[in-house]
């Protein structure tokens, strides 16, 4: 499923125009980013948690050439499913 079909699909469900459903939608996901930019985490029980981890620095290997490259520190988004939708989908 892509933006499109899930704007559709929240538009149906939720008795809302598209352009209401996709308003929704960008606004939810404007909120998780504004959050997790700010080291916090959101959480829908039932559902999941979108939290932001840090990945140490490394060494890695160019695969054509096989030398050693230093890879940087970064922050990484993570999703966690909540036990409802591990249910669900099992």
């Amino acid at each position: 499923m892509n933006k499109t079909e899930l704007i559709e699909h929240i538009s149906s469900k939720a008795d809302l125009s598209k352009a209401d459903a996709g308003r929704a939608l960008d606004a939810f996901i404007g909120a998780v980013k504004t959050t997790l930019k700010k080291k916090g985490s959101v959480t829908l029980v039932g559902f999941g948690t979108f939290a932001v981890s840090e990945r140490a620095a490394r060494t890695g290997r160019n695969p054509r050439t096989g030398e050693a490259i230093k890879i940087k520190k970064a922050k990484v988004p993570k999703f966690r499913p909540g036990k409802a939708l591990k249910d669900a989908v099992n």
